[in-house]
C-alpha cells in the first residue's frame, strides 16, 4: 500500500531540514582526532548543532588512525570523556586487567576496536561526521565563518558560528590568521630555567607507527627489503647488539623491548623510542604535497625498522597486521605527531605555572578545564644535532590543571583551538600532548563552545565558571586531585573550592607518579587558610587554635556569604548533607569544602578572568 501523499511531503521536509541543519551547524569541528571527537560529543550532548569533519576514515586521530593505541598518563584521574572511553574499552575486553598487555601503559588496545568505540560514542551523541572531508577555505564574517570543504570530492559550503581547530598540526588556526609559535621557546621569554637560552624552530620527533601481528611459530612474514636499507641506526635498539658504554640510554632485552607496546590478541605496536622508529620531520609549514613526500620518508624508516626486527633480531613470525588499518600498505593512515603549532592565546601556560601553580603571580589554576599527570617527555633523539639540545626526558612535575585561556586565540574571534596547538610552551607540550589530556582538552573545547553559543557571546567573553560547571556536570575534573574521584559524594564541592584556591592541594613526584593530593581527611590549618582567603575575605580574624572547628567553619562561611542566618549551626551542617556534627570537633578538609561551597558559594559568587584574577563587581 502506497503511503499517503501528506506523509511523503512531511518526510521530504524533514530530510531537507536535516540537511540544512547539518550544512549550517552552530559549531564546526575540523579534525576528528582525540580532541575533536570529544569536543563533538560534549557539545552535541548539550544540544548544540554540531558537525565534525575528518580527512581520514576513522575518529580518534593518534589513538586510532596513527596507531598509538597505548594510553600514557591519567590512569588515576578518572575524568570525564577520557574515563568514559576507557570504561568502554574495559567493557569490551573484559576489565581493566585485560588492557595491561604491554609495559608502556596500563591501557592498551587494538586501534580498530577504539575506532569502533569512538564511532559508537559519536552516534549515541547524535553527532554527524563527514569523513574523507578536507578544508579548502574559510572566511570570517561579522559573527560567523564561511567555510568551503571537499567531501569525497564534492564541494560543500558551510556557515558556522564557532570553529574548533582539532587538527594534528594547527592548520585551521594558521589559515584563520591566528598568531602562533613553533619550536623551543627562549628561557628569557618564558622564565623556564631548563629552556634553551635562545629560541629555535626544533620540534619533537614524529613516529610512523607499525602494528605487527604474531602469525605463529614457524611463520615467515618478512617484508620485502626496503630500498636503500641500512640497519646501522637500529643496532642499539635492544641489549646485545651494541656496546652499552657508548650510549647514555638504557638497553632493554630484545624480547622485553618488543613487549613494550604489546596489544591484546597478539598484536604489537611498534613505537620504540630507543634507536627505533622515531624520525625527525618538521612538517608544520609545508603544504599538503610537501607533507606527503616527507611522510613517505618516515614510512620508509619504519619499514626499515620492521625489516630489522624480522631479519636481524629473528622476529620473522611478526608481520604487518593486515586486519587493522584500512590501508593498502597495512600501515596507519597518519603519523604520530608529538608537536604542532602552538597558538598565542589569552594566557601562555609555562612550566612554572604547571610545577608550582599556587606560587605564581597569575592564579591560572582558578580557570582549570583539563588535568594531566604525565612527566614532561620530549623525543629529540632523531634530530641530527640532538646532543646540543636540553635534556628534557621525563622532567618531574606534579599532576596539573590546564587553564581555559590556552584554548582561546588572542588575536582572532570565533575560533577555539584544541589538540596539541593550545597556548603552552614547548616544554609544557611534552606532557599536554598525551592522549588523555588531549581528550579532556577536546571536552573542554566543546563545553566552551556550548556556553558561548547558548549565551550568544564570543568565546573570548565566556565566563570561565560557566565552562567549569559544564565540565563538572559531565564528571570531569578541574583540579588534579588523585585522592578524590567523582564517586566521592564531596567531589564537586572539593573541585569547586579547590578551583577558588581557598583550599589548595599538595603537588609532588613519587617515583614515576606525578601527584597532587587534596588530603580530604586532614584538618584545616588556620594559618594556611588565612593566607588563602585574602582575596575573598581580607579582614579574616585570627583564630586562637591551630585548626578550624565545625562551628568556626560555619561562622566563616556566613562571613564569606556576607549574610547572617538565623538557623542553628547544626541545621546548616545537616542541610549541607554532612553528618557527625559536634560543634568543637576539628573539621576535615572535605567537610570544610562542602560547608564553604554550600553556604557561601564562592565558586559562583567570585567570577574570574582568564588569568584567574577575581573580577571586581
Amino acid at each position: 500500500m502506497r503511503p499517503p501523499i501528506i506523509k511523503i511531503v512531511l518526510l521530504t521536509i524533514s530530510l531537507n531540514l536535516s540537511l540544512f541543519a547539518t550544512e549550517n551547524p552552530d559549531l564546526l569541528i575540523i579534525g576528528a582526532g582525540a580532541s575533536g571527537t570529544m569536543a563533538a560529543i560534549q557539545a552535541s550532548r548539550a544540544g548544540v548543532k554540531t558537525l565534525l569533519i575528518e580527512t581520514e576514515l576513522w575518529p580518534g586521530g593518534m589513538l586510532t588512525s596513527a596507531g598509538v593505541s597505548a594510553i600514557d598518563g591519567n590512569y588515576l584521574l578518572k575524568s570525564g570523556l577520557w574515563h568514559e572511553f576507557r570504561t568502554e574499552l574495559e567493557n569490551y575486553y573484559g576489565g581493566s586487567e585485560a588492557l595491561k598487555t604491554g609495559w608502556v601503559s596500563n591501557v592498551l588496545f587494538e586501534p580498530q576496536v577504539a575506532a569502533r568505540i569512538l564511532n559508537d560514542m559519536l552516534q549515541k551523541a547524535d553527532v554527524p561526521v563527514w569523513y574523507q572531508t578536507r578544508l579548502i577555505s574559510l572566511k570570517r564574517k561579522k559573527n560567523s565563518w564561511e567555510v568551503i570543504v571537499s567531501k569525497k570530492g564534492e564541494i560543500h559550503e558551510l556557515e558556522a558560528k564557532i570553529i574548533i581547530d582539532a587538527t594534528e598540526q594547527g592548520d585551521v588556526a594558521a589559515l584563520a590568521g591566528v598568531d602562533y609559535r613553533i619550536g623551543m621557546d627562549s628561557r628569557e621569554e618564558t622564565g623556564e630555567e631548563i629552556a634553551p637560552k635562545k629560541a629555535n624552530d626544533i620540534i619533537q620527533d614524529l613516529t610512523y607507527v607499525a602494528v605487527l601481528k604474531d602469525y605463529g611459530f614457524g611463520a615467515d612474514k618478512t617484508i620485502p627489503k626496503p630500498e636503500n636499507y641500512d640497519p646501522s641506526p637500529f643496532y642499539c635498539t635492544c641489549a646485545g647488539k651494541c656496546n652499552p658504554d657508548s650510549i647514555t640510554r638504557t638497553l632493554w632485552p630484545c624480547e622485553k623491548m618488543l613487549e613494550y607496546g604489546k596489544l591484546p590478541n597478539d598484536y604489537y605496536m611498534i613505537n620504540w623510542p630507543i634507536y627505533g622508529n622515531d624520525y625527525y620531520l618538521n612538517l608544520i609549514e609545508m603544504n599538503e604535497d610537501q607533507r606527503k613526500k616527507a611522510i613517505e620518508k618516515a614510512k620508509w624508516y619504519t619499514l626499515c625498522y620492521v625489516y630489522y626486527l624480522q631479519t636481524e633480531l629473528g622476529f620473522k613470525n611478526l608481520g604487518l597486521a593486515e586486519d587493522v588499518f584500512p590501508t593498502t600498505d597495512h600501515l596507519p593512515m597518519i603519523p604520530y605527531h608529538r608537536e604542532s603549532r602552538r597558538i598565542k592565546g589569552h594566557v601562555l601556560f609555562d612550566l612554572n605555572d604547571l610545577a608550582k601553580p599556587f606560587e605564581q603571580k597569575e592564579p591560572l589554576y582558578r580557570t582549570a578545564i583539563a588535568v594531566g599527570d604525565y612527566p614532561v617527555d620530549h623525543h629529540h633523539a632523531a634530530y641530527p644535532d640532538h646532543k646540543n639540545l636540553p635534556d628534557l626526558h621525563f622532567y618531574p612535575v606534579p599532576s596539573y590543571s590546564l587553564p581555559l585561556g590556552t584554548l582561546i586565540p588572542k588575536n582572532q574571534k570565533g575560533i577555539i583551538v584544541a589538540e596539541k596547538s593550545i597556548s603552552v610552551t614547548n616544554l609544557v607540550n611534552g606532557t599536554t600532548r598525551l592522549q588523555p589530556v588531549c581528550m579532556l582538552i577536546g571536552q573542554a573545547a566543546g563545553a566552551l563552545a556550548t556556553v558561548a553559543i547558548k549565551n550568544k557571546v564570543g568565546v573570548e567573553k565566556v565566563s570561565a565558571r560557566e565552562v567549569q560547571l559544564q565540565l563538572l556536570n559531565s564528571k570531569a575534573y578541574l583540579m588534579p586531585y588523585l585522592d578524590v574521584n567523582p564517586e566521592n559524594p564531596y567531589f564537586e564541592s572539593i573541585q569547586k573550592i579547590g578551583a577558588t584556591g581557598i583550599l589548595r592541594g599538595e603537588g609532588k613526584t613519587v617515583g614515576w607518579q606525578n601527584q597532587t593530593l587534596f588530603h580530604p581527611d586532614s584538618l584545616v590549618s588556620t594559618v594556611d587558610l588565612r593566607n588563602n582567603l585574602v582575596d575573598f575575605l581580607p579582614e579574616i580574624s585570627k583564630n586562637t587554635g591551630s585548626y578550624y572547628t565545625i562551628n568556626e567553619s560555619i561562622e566563616l562561611a556566613r562571613k564569606l556569604a556576607g549574610r547572617n542566618s538565623e538557623e542553628t549551626p547544626e541545621n546548616l551542617w545537616l542541610k549541607a548533607g554532612l553528618s557527625n556534627y559536634f560543634a568543637d570537633r576539628f573539621i576535615t578538609r572535605a567537610e570544610f569544602a562542602v560547608i564553604i561551597d554550600k553556604l557561601a558559594h564562592p565558586f559562583e559568587r567570585f567570577p574570574v578572568d582568564f588569568k584567574g584574577n577575581i573580577i571586581k563587581k
